[in-house]
């Protein structure tokens, strides 16, 4: 049985082609020369058709693609109804918002003079490739299947937010933000000399927002999207940033060889992301900031050969987690932060960090890359926060669990220093006396080259000018070591002090004595206690 007859006075040979087709879902295809299903090319242009040879053969009004898939009836057909068409030009907007389709939509090297709007629909699997389109919106839609814009062109946005997809969300190859060709050839994107030229007014975002937004502001909206499948956006193209705030990618987020270009906006804007992986690396460029604070990776977050640039925060990676981080740009300009942040792993590189990092609150089980022990603690220096102690204690603390204790050593000592430079006068001359004399507790074997020196030094003067006995009553033998020894001990052990007295100016060689024992001890005493602390806390 065939279907009824469609509710329009008159059906181009093009739209009564796709009516007759619809049942049974068979494929529609009005390029000239081209097999059915052709995977070659991208989009109308690529066709080898130019804009002035889309003939009224090749017009599908976008009211008759709506009234198909919104008439439920198949006419009996045992095949499954759908929209399959290629090489079309559609005109007018393709409305199908808040409806439920139980057909599903493929377009195929389709050129969409209007807007595809999807939002708060249920349907099928919508496949619109290699399709040159004016703007697609899909906001709080359902797509039980595939959604599929590979290598299309989006002239002003993609709207996905709040919607849910379950499977996957294909826009690999696609280009997204390109009004300045519409502007140039004079009329809208899609556009013909059989349409009359539409106003060009920019776009104002989203709903209720009091500031306008140029097109290029946010080529992507997906706040909130949720994809139950894979996200495939490898070798995207978009002049605007990416706004991902609050989505979920359950199979993973890849954006390999994407090129992400924002004017005043974040480049990927992606607070509390939620994702199996995220691939952001590859030949992934950004020019404007990667913002994923709050984001949970249940995998690996990978920076790997990417190419990020900002003219300040290049990376903001607070209070984030991830089992592990690839922080291996092939270039990178910018200050990172990963503040308050969890990685299982940081496998990273000096030149991960060119500018400023902030590293307060960051916590890792585990270091990878070729950075030494110098590097890590430059690294802990670029903090434009200034002196933050758990950044050392983390590092010290890693340093412990695989048995570099001496490097934990030079971490904690590096603190000190760090530590000194915010003190008062005061504490800092002390902070250099100890920091000279024991290196703070961390160093002890200091205080004993400086014992050896004076005693060496005590010993040799007093064996050339021995100092007077006192009491003549009894013979004492002088031993200018023993003596120097007693001097420098706080308290007298060998009873040499109080028999001897030195004349002229080796008493002030005898006080000095005295007074850098007493010097070390304290030192000694003090560096002991920060050894002993469990928290090594300042």
């Amino acid at each position: 049985m065939r279907r009824s007859r469609p509710p329009f006075r008159r059906l181009t040979p093009a739209e009564r082609r796709l009516w007759d087709a619809y049942p049974t879902g068979a494929w529609v295809d009005l390029r000239h020369g081209r097999e059915t299903g052709s995977s070659s090319g991208g989009g109308w242009g690529s066709s080898g058709d130019s804009i002035g040879v889309w003939g009224r053969s090749r017009v599908v009004r976008a009211e008759v693609i709506s009234a198909l898939v919104l008439d439920r009836g198949t006419g009996g057909s045992a095949r499954v109804p759908g929209v399959r068409l290629a090489g079309a030009r559609i005109v007018g907007d393709l409305n199908l918002s808040d409806a439920t389709i139980e057909a599903k939509v493929h377009l195929l090297d389709c050129h969409i003079a209007g807007t595809v709007s999807l939002n708060d629909a249920r349907t099928r699997g919508v496949r619109l490739r290699r399709c040159d389109i004016f703007r697609f919106r899909a906001s709080r839609a359902t797509v039980d299947g595939l959604l599929d814009l590979d290598g299309s062109v989006v002239h002003a946005e993609v709207r996905l937010d709040n919607a849910h997809v379950t499977g996957q969300l294909r826009l690999s190859g696609t280009r997204v933000g390109t009004p300045g060709e519409a502007q140039n050839r004079g009329m809208p994107p899609g556009a013909s000399s059989l349409e009359p030229p539409m106003e060009q007014t920019p776009w104002n975002g989203p709903e209720g927002s009091e500031e306008p937004r140029t097109w290029e502001s946010v080529a992507l909206w997906a706040g909130g999207l949720v994809v139950d499948g894979s996200a495939f956006l490898r070798d995207m193209r978009t002049t605007g940033g990416l706004r991902l705030i609050g989505a979920r990618f359950s199979s993973g987020l890849y954006l390999q060889g994407a090129v992400v270009t924002a004017d005043g906006t974040p480049a990927v804007h992606a607070d509390h992301l939620q994702a199996a992986t995220a691939e952001l690396g590859a030949g992934f460029t950004a020019d404007g900031t990667v913002r994923l604070r709050g984001a949970r990776i249940d995998g690996v977050l990978s920076f790997h050969g990417a190419v990020l640039r900002a003219p300040g925060r290049v990376l903001h990676l607070s209070h984030m987690q991830a089992d592990e981080l690839i922080l291996l740009p092939e270039s990178i300009e910018g200050e990172v932060n990963l503040g308050y942040s969890r990685f299982g792993v940081l496998f990273d590189r000096p030149e991960s960090y060119p500018g400023e990092v902030r590293l307060n609150g960051l916590t890792y089980e585990s270091l990878r890359g070729p950075a030494t022990l110098a590097d890590r603690l430059s690294w802990l220096r670029r903090d434009p926060g200034g002196y933050r102690p758990q950044p050392y204690e983390q590092l010290a603390a890693y340093c412990r669990r695989i048995g570099h204790e001496p490097d934990a050593r030079r971490v904690l000592l590096a603190r000190q220093r760090a530590r000194r430079r915010t003190l008062r006068l005061p504490g800092r001359l002390w902070g250099r006396l100890l920091d000279g004399l024991v290196g703070y507790g961390y160093r002890p074997w200091l205080a004993g080259l400086w014992a050896a020196l004076l005693l060496a030094t005590g010993t040799a003067v007093f064996t050339q000018w021995p100092p007077h006995q006192i009491g003549l009553d009894e013979s004492r033998h002088f031993n200018a070591f023993v003596y120097t020894l007693d001097l420098l001990v706080p308290v007298s052990v060998f009873e040499q002090r109080g028999a001897w007295e030195p004349a002229g100016w080796t008493q002030w060689l005898a006080n000095g004595l005295v007074a850098a024992g007493w010097i070390l001890a304290t030192a000694l005493i003090a560096g002991a206690s920060r050894l002993l602390r469990p928290s090594n806390a300042p």
